[in-house]
């Protein structure tokens, strides 16, 4: 964790993530401390709520696939959903972050997911399902792209530490949603509407401290943050021309790898082991299992990655832990399922890791900026086929070995563009 000697940048709303502006008020040593402690907690809670709206339906995904008359292969678009939304906003994040401040820009991410998922419960078809999913997915697209910018930004000496934290506070989140939705569910009489819902109220809680961040901005500065307009020499023409990069390609393409793997996962993986006989509460626990795996991972493996020049050797083992979690699902899904769990939970940690290299392969904040967005989008765009493939496959097979033999071929490209993605070079070097 931080010390009191630990001192980020002034919260400037305007000045994120460009440089300071010399007018901005210098906050004294105690304000300094409370204003680092209030930003630590706004990045935990705001990650704690970057998976909820996807993991709590995954859990439910049977009994909302029924309630709403969905086909197996309306449920598959259901389940790619969070990767278009993720392609398609979160490349908005960084012009959003020039013009609004990234606290702002975050703070409404948090907003517009609450407001997500309170609507999502009431709704009575497909179509506003879809848009009100598509609503919490908005404002967890930002946050994705935003949460390395900001740690790069204002903690640029504890990057590791802090990727690994709100990676690990994600990991919880994830596996808290997937581990509690199907009890809360039967505790509330076995109405998913309400099971989903309650997911609503956490979010809401992610809401304070940037609300608290962004009342702060507007008294030391005497104006509302959102007026705020980066200076020109912040316009995009300014960074890297990251599309010249194969770094950034590369790390885009494993990105979407790994996304593929990790939404097939939250969406499938409790069918799976329900279909080869487990029960649903069990299977959610299964889930939970996989996810809660990234909480102490995703806090070792960003602090390995940074003390590391290449690397490769952590691709190559994650990889390696999701090639025999897949053959396991292949050859005994129930038998073996706590280990494949466990497997499929590690190989999940190529996610932290991702996030570690987008902060590692760029050497300025306007650079991260831009490889976050970059990588992040092409690899959401990328990971949407997966999960609607696999529910065509799984609707038109009448079973699992096919989705499952995509799913575990998929991780051999996964490896080799991890190796290339991890080597030590910056995109500023190679634009």
């Amino acid at each position: 964790m931080l010390d009191e000697t630990t001192t980020p940048l002034p919260l400037r709303e305007d000045a994120a993530p460009l440089p300071a502006d010399s007018s901005a008020p210098v906050p004294s040593p105690g304000k300094t401390v409370w204003l680092t402690r209030l930003l630590v907690v706004g990045l935990v809670l705001a990650a704690v709520n970057l998976r909820p709206a996807i993991t709590s339906l995954g859990a439910l995904l049977e009994d909302v696939r029924v309630g709403l008359h969905m086909s197996g292969s309306v449920a598959g678009v259901l389940t790619s959903v969070p990767a278009l939304c993720f392609a398609v906003f979160g490349v908005t994040a960084p012009r959003l972050a020039r013009r609004f401040g990234p606290a702002t820009v975050v703070c409404a991410g948090m907003v517009a997911i609450t407001a997500g998922l309170l609507i999502r419960p009431f709704t009575t078809g497909t179509a506003a399902f879809l848009a009100a999913s598509a609503l919490a997915l908005m404002g967890i697209a930002v946050g994705n792209v935003l949460m390395p910018v900001i740690v790069k930004r204002y903690f640029p000496d504890r990057v590791g530490t802090m990727t690994g934290l709100y990676s690990m506070a994600l990991s919880a989140g994830t596996a808290v949603a997937a581990a509690a939705t199907v009890p809360m569910t039967s505790a509330l009489g076995g109405s998913w509407r309400l099971g989903l819902g309650l997911w609503a109220v956490v979010a809401a809680v992610a809401v304070l401290p940037w609300a608290a961040l962004l009342v702060r901005d507007r008294k030391a500065t005497g104006r509302r943050p959102e007026r705020g307009r980066a200076p020109a020499s912040a316009a995009p023409a300014a960074g890297p021309r990251i599309v010249r990069s194969p770094t950034a390609w590369a790390l885009g393409c494993f990105f979407g790898l790994q996304a593929t793997g990790a939404y097939i996962t939250m969406g499938w993986m409790p069918q799976i082991f329900r279909d080869a006989g487990v029960s649903a509460g069990t299977a959610g626990l299964l889930l939970a299992v996989t996810m809660v795996m990234g909480v102490p991972l995703a806090f070792v493996i960003p602090r390995l990655a940074t003390r590391m020049k290449n690397q490769g050797p952590i691709v190559v083992a994650l990889g390696a832990c999701g090639l025999t979690g897949y053959a396991g699902l292949f050859l005994a899904p129930a038998a073996g399922a706590w280990v494949w769990a466990v497997l499929l939970g590690v190989s999940n940690c190529a996610f932290p890791l991702a996030l570690t290299m987008i902060g590692m392969r760029a050497r300025t904040g306007a650079g991260v900026v831009r490889l976050s967005a970059f990588a992040q989008s092409t690899g959401y765009l990328i990971s949407i086929p997966g999960p609607l493939l696999v529910g065509v496959l799984y609707q038109h097979s009448g079973g699992w070995e096919l989705p499952i033999t995509l799913m575990g071929g998929l991780m051999v490209p996964q490896i080799i563009l991890g190796v290339v993605a991890g080597r030590d070079r910056t995109v500023e070097d190679e634009c």
